[in-house]
């Protein structure tokens, strides 16, 4: 007890400070998303109005840039593609010559990087919705084939992993089944297991022009006010096989990453999403607050129980503009 014990000796000195530091975070430590749109505009990278400092690329502009954050250090990117064609099965996200089958095999050829691809169909689809759509509501057991089909056809282009995101229930179990019937068994499966309704999501939905032409996506996302339903959600993709859980979004929902993280003691993935990013980078860009407050909250993500963290900060971290 006081004056014996003083809890500020450990804190005087930066070198003690830093010997005793419970949490650090490294670049290796995440995953870049990618949005690759099929026609930019003049071929040039287009910048996202809602999330400043990122943008939509063409196949060889990811490539080159991803190939740029892999010589720094970043190991893993994610991948969203923006077509041409939409329609109202979402064909070109499963089509082998899609823009993100192409990008998967160009990125696969020339780098060395961890490549992930966002099985959804909201990008693709004519109406925004992550379905199929009948009387205006997404179908479930309907969807499941297409989102399956999605998966098997980034795998046919090499990806390294599928993560669903679409929340339909039973996808992981349908996607395992189809991967593996077409001998991709070792293809590992990371789901957005608690992934909520949330409001985070605007800039995302501007970057990937996929705002649902109607309604909303609030019966297959997770209303924001509900804890234990998260635990349930990941405990059925845990059944059903997937091999990561991914928490989306990262900041406000810290403590189902925690609990996600401590009760399943499997890897853990948060998704810092484009709401965080823009909040804070607006910030920073005013001079309300400052580069640190990066820095705090994604030592915070950590210290919850995430193993990586998908953020829109890689390149910011490592300098690179």
């Amino acid at each position: 007890m006081f004056p014996v014990t003083r809890m500020r000796r450990m804190r005087s000195d930066e070198r003690i400070r830093s010997m005793f530091r419970e949490t650090s975070v490294d670049i290796s430590d995440f995953i870049y998303p990618l949005y690759i749109k099929e026609s930019t505009e003049n071929g040039n990278p287009e910048e996202i109005s809602t999330m400043p400092g990122q943008y939509r690329y063409s196949v060889d502009d990811a490539v080159d840039f991803a190939g740029l954050l892999e010589d720094d250090g970043l190991t893993s990117v994610i991948l969203f593609g923006i077509p041409d064609y939409k329609d109202e099965k979402a064909s070109s996200a499963y089509d082998k010559n899609g823009i993100i089958q192409q990008t998967i095999k160009a990125l696969k050829e020339q780098t060395n990087l961890v490549v992930l691809g966002d099985v959804c169909m909201c990008e693709y689809t004519d109406h925004g919705h992550c379905g199929i759509i009948k009387d205006n509501y997404v179908q479930n057991d309907e969807t499941l084939k297409y989102l399956s089909k999605i998966a098997v056809s980034y795998a046919d282009a090499g990806v390294d992993v599928v993560a669903p995101s679409d929340m339909m229930d039973g996808r992981v179990g349908a996607i395992r089944e189809a991967l593996d019937k077409n001998d991709y068994i070792n293809t590992p499966i990371f789901s957005y297991a608690a992934k909520y309704a949330s409001t985070y999501y605007a800039p995302f939905r501007d970057a990937a022009d996929s705002t649902p032409s109607f309604g909303d996506r609030k019966s297959y996302q997770m209303d924001p006010a509900n804890f234990n339903e998260a635990i349930r959600e990941v405990a059925l993709d845990v059944q059903e096989g997937t091999d990561a859980i991914i928490v989306k979004p990262a900041l406000a929902y810290l403590d189902v990453l925690r609990e996600v993280k401590q009760t399943f003691k499997m890897p853990t993935i948060a998704y810092q999403v484009s709401g965080e990013y823009s909040m804070i980078q607006a910030g920073i860009e005013k001079g309300y607050i400052t580069e640190d407050l990066l820095y705090e909250t994604l030592l915070s993500i950590k210290r919850a129980g995430a193993d990586m963290i998908i953020s829109y900060f890689v390149p910011q971290l490592l300098g690179i503009e």
